[in-house]
């Protein structure tokens, strides 16, 4: 479609993610592992791979090496000769002295990429959010419509509002007023419970993009920031902003109508349980619309006895490649690549990432551990609120985050089983 041909399609992905730390003590926010094997960027990469956007800038800053690793072992698979690209551009100061200052300011600095590429119109898109949805079917609304910007918008209830940009909209989904995270935001005119909330997706005009982004920075007292400066500022000088409701559309995405900011550790938590519900809330099941992501080589996740013949229970949990439950008993749990669970373990209610291993005995209960921690034999974390705060970080709804390189006291080396003859390797890889 030469429509798509002619877009340019721009992620933001280099924010530090403050509210989701310590999981981003070492990596940006959109390179976070989430529901075993992906990362938060895939789904809107996965996005734009079906949506047929195949012009992609990824704009980067915070701690980007774990994202630039990703993206180079998963993600290198458009072909440049053809004008293809999945490229991620840094911050380089082009404009002046200062790093990104704001999402606006971050397109900013890179306005001559959007000067170079023979494009008409670009999608701004968040890395750092959990969805599926077709693009392409908002792009084609906003060329309709002959519209000066679109943003993609869902209901969302009035205290989940209060995070959010809010909107008001007239009968032609005009945006009449935008609020940008105001304690009392206002409801929908048919539905008092709920509230307009833009995504922090959006369809420009080139032209108009260019231009505003020029107009902002120039004020002074702008943050240079989309929800807080840009849109409300188009809205109050009548240029034509328009709304395209979420999920409304069809396309080729069935319509889950899924769409989660994973900002805070409770958020990102309750977003991977709600995985393994009998019916998963978000459809990652769509054959011509799976999420891409980057799996290396491992054997198949297998369960076996212990050496004293404990044959150990998995239910309702996800497993990826390479995990191996020794007569243990994982529950309600999402278990990453490489993890190993020792004999009389319990893993409940909980997240692990790669390459963690679970020592005999161990008890872990609403955590969330991070890369290559070693659990030590007998643990029990996720049971003892208080004991739990004096080492780790405690969500305000009980979440324990152990985090990527927390060294506990040395176990003996006795104290593990040896009752499995191919280990995993407890090696370290490069940070990610």
């Amino acid at each position: 479609m030469q429509i798509l041909d002619k877009t340019l399609t721009i992620i933001l992905a280099g924010g530090q993610g403050s509210r989701l730390y310590p999981l981003t003590a070492e990596r940006a926010k959109p390179s976070v592992p989430f529901g075993g094997i992906y990362r938060i960027i895939d789904f809107a990469l996965s996005n734009c791979l079906y949506s047929g956007l195949r012009q992609i800038l990824i704009l980067t800053q915070y701690k980007s090496h774990s994202l630039n690793k990703h993206l180079r072992d998963g993600w290198s698979i458009f072909n440049p000769e053809i004008g293809e690209f999945i490229t991620a551009i840094p911050a380089q100061m082009r404009m002046g002295n200062d790093w990104y200052t704001g999402t606006a300011d971050a397109i900013y600095q890179n306005r001559y990429l959007l000067e170079r590429n023979d494009i008409d119109n670009v999608v701004i898109l968040a890395g750092d959010h959990i969805y599926r949805m077709d693009y392409a079917e908002m792009l084609k609304e906003h060329i309709f419509k002959k519209l000066d910007v679109t943003v993609a918008c869902m209901p969302v209830s009035l205290e989940e509002a209060k995070a959010f940009g809010v909107i008001e909209i007239d009968e032609d989904h005009r945006i009449q007023r935008f609020f940008e995270k105001v304690p009392n935001p206002p409801p929908m005119p048919d539905d008092p419970t709920r509230a307009l909330a833009s995504m922090g997706i959006y369809v420009f005009s080139l032209q108009t993009l260019l231009d505003v982004l020029q107009h902002d920075h120039v004020e002074n007292e702008s943050g240079h920031d989309f929800g807080k400066n840009i849109l409300p500022r188009m809205v109050d000088s009548r240029m034509k902003v328009g709304a395209y409701a979420f999920g409304g559309h069809k396309g080729r995405v069935s319509q889950d109508n899924y769409w989660q900011d994973v900002g805070t550790i409770d958020a990102y938590y309750s977003a991977n349980m709600e995985l393994l519900k009998p019916i998963p809330a978000i459809n990652l099941y769509q054959k011509d619309w799976l999420i891409r992501t980057y799996h290396g080589q491992f054997p198949s996740a297998r369960m076996v006895p212990s050496g004293s013949g404990e044959v150990g229970l998995v239910k309702n949990a996800s497993l990826a490649g390479g995990d191996v439950i020794i007569g243990a008993k994982v529950i309600q749990s999402i278990l990453s690549h490489d993890v190993r669970v020792e004999a009389g373990a319990l893993v409940e209610q909980s997240i692990l990432f790669d390459r963690v291993l679970v020592g005999k005995d161990a008890r872990l209960r609403k955590c969330i551990i991070d890369k290559g921690v070693t659990i030590p034999p007998g643990a029990s974390i996720g049971w003892n609120r208080e004991e739990d705060k004096k080492r780790f970080t405690v969500s305000e709804n009980g979440v324990v985050v152990v985090t990527k390189g927390y060294k506990f006291p040395s176990p003996t080396p006795a104290a593990f089983s040896t009752s499995v003859t191919d280990p995993i390797s407890l090696e370290e890889s490069e940070p990610s």
